[in-house]
């Protein structure tokens, strides 16, 4: 018996305003509150998920609910799984709430799973810390309990990218099993239709997608050129039912059925047939990612080291659709290299901005190269050229940059508290901004504020550092403080300069 795992991949990104850039839109003093549509294109998104809504979303998920019902009382029920990111579900909240009550719909029938991924559909997985990934796994996984009432159990990276690393990663975050790309190069002369482990990773377990057989529904279905078109159901389930193997995973981008290949081609119908006809066959049945995880045994090891990530991304398969260009990385690196101020603010608002910023599409349209790849890369975007995804975005996280850095009043170098002289008594703590600084001192050893303040290393950074001669009389005000008094005084100090900062921003808006 063969198992058949229909998975399929539900995004919608928050696109970044396309004029942005050109109307001298940037470093405009505004409330946190107008931020969202002063970078984002609210009308576009709105527009693109309404029309998905209408041609993929309500008849597509309709279709799947009456093949689960109408297979409730067969020994071989029909089961599909869904990765649903969270701006996604954002969407849904925002634009059209029903769309959600469908998916609730489809969680209440207990055929579908949900996948685990990044809120954000992020690349945060192959950042060099793993904390963000933690964070937005753990912040996607809470809201998948919130809004579905269902835990996540298998997980899929951002568009099945994947490393021995991110594996690991996965696997401490407790899930059974991850999804990526039967790609050859990481497969040699196997077979993607097995259950795989991960290089040392005991637990988790490796699902790979069948590309082939996924892209003849995604990509080749209303191809006239292709010489087996027309694709019918019945013809696709005699190429799955003489498939060899433990699973055969089918993982489309959902869209595909009503958005990208329309209504008018059939692709509704054919979904119909097939999620009908699928568990009729003797050899084949549908299970979730999860139910086939416990009940195969591994065949092999799957090893991925990080220099050879794997996607399911165009032809090479690899991180280049996202990381294959210097607009691109430049991109990449100019969002994750703040986050560390990010997280200095501890402000909520611009937290969940910048993660917004990180939305792995604003890279996609950046994409370069011609060809096949290039053209699917042209039909997602919204914007007239790579140059011009790149500017514009570029552009806004510039902006957001600077916003950030004004409101966390950021220093030109970080101070590290230590306890006595030489590395060997650094506490660990680190302040790159004066509301991060203020955090630390609320945290640190009293000794190590004691060893500092004596020295006078708090003024010659305020000096220096931060540029700020105010702050730096205030801190030699109290170099002589006694013990009791110092750490409570400093942090007023530093509020109260804090403060100076923010009434200065806000009585000096244009």
């Amino acid at each position: 018996m063969t198992d058949i795992v229909f998975a399929f991949e539900v995004h919608q990104p928050f696109r970044v305003r396309k004029d942005y850039f050109w109307e001298h839109n940037m470093f405009k003093r505004l409330s946190g509150d107008e931020l969202f549509d002063y970078y984002f294109d609210t009308n576009l998104n709105r527009e693109i998920f309404e029309r998905a809504s209408r041609k993929c979303y309500f008849p597509s998920n309709q279709i799947i609910l009456e093949a689960i019902d109408e297979s409730k009382r067969e020994k071989k029920r029909v089961k599909v799984s869904f990765s649903l990111s969270g701006v996604f579900l954002e969407q849904c909240e925002r634009f059209n709430k029903d769309v959600l009550n469908s998916f609730k719909q489809l969680a209440s029938t207990n055929c579908v799973e949900f996948i685990g991924q990044t809120y954000f559909h992020s690349l945060c997985g192959l950042y060099p810390r793993k904390d963000e990934f933690i964070e937005q796994v753990e912040l996607h996984k809470q809201t998948i309990r919130d809004l579905l009432g269902v835990q996540p159990t298998f997980f899929e990276n951002t568009e099945l990218l994947y490393n021995n690393n991110v594996a690991k990663n996965v696997q401490e975050l407790g899930y059974l099993g991850i999804f990526t790309e039967g790609a050859e190069r990481i497969l040699g002369n196997r077979s993607p239709n097995y259950v795989y482990s991960a290089k040392d990773c005991s637990k988790i377990r490796i699902l790979l997608r069948n590309y082939k057989l996924t892209d003849d529904i995604g990509f080749r279905f209303s191809s006239r050129w292709w010489n087996e078109w027309p694709l019918t159901a019945d013809k696709y389930i005699n190429w799955l039912s003489s498939t060899p193997g433990q699973c055969i995973v089918i993982f489309p981008d959902y869209e595909t059925f009503g958005e990208h290949h329309w209504p008018e081609t059939g692709i509704h119908e054919f979904l119909s047939h097939l999620l009908r006809l699928i568990n009729e066959k003797p050899n084949l049945k549908m299970e979730t990612p999860s139910e086939v995880v416990k009940k195969n045994n591994p065949q092999e090891e799957i090893d991925v080291p990080e220099f050879g990530t794997v996607s399911w991304a165009d032809t090479e398969r690899n991180a280049s659709g996202w990381l294959g260009n210097t607009m691109q990385w430049a991109y990449y690196t100019s969002t994750r290299d703040i986050e560390p101020l990010v997280k200095e603010s501890q402000d909520r608002g611009l937290l969940k901005m910048w993660r917004y910023f990180q939305i792995s599409d604003h890279l996609y349209y950046m994409f370069a190269s011609g060809g096949g790849p290039g053209e699917v890369h042209v039909y997602f975007s919204p914007f007239g050229s790579p140059v011009d995804a790149f500017v514009t975005s570029q552009g806004a996280i510039m902006d957001f940059e600077w916003r950030l850095k004004s409101v966390v009043v950021a220093s030109n170098e970080p101070f590290k508290f230590h306890t006595g002289i030489g590395e060997e008594n650094y506490t660990g703590f680190i302040a790159l901004s004066l509301r991060g600084f203020m955090d630390c001192l609320s945290r640190v050893d009293l000794k190590s504020i004691e060893f500092h303040n004596a020295r006078g290393d708090f003024e010659e950074w305020a000096a220096t550092g931060l540029r700020d001669e105010t702050l730096a009389t205030e801190f030699k005000k109290n170099s002589k403080l006694k013990r009791s008094n110092l750490r409570k005084t400093l942090i007023d100090v530093v509020r109260n300069r804090l403060d100076e900062y923010v009434n200065f921003t806000c009585t000096n808006k244009r």
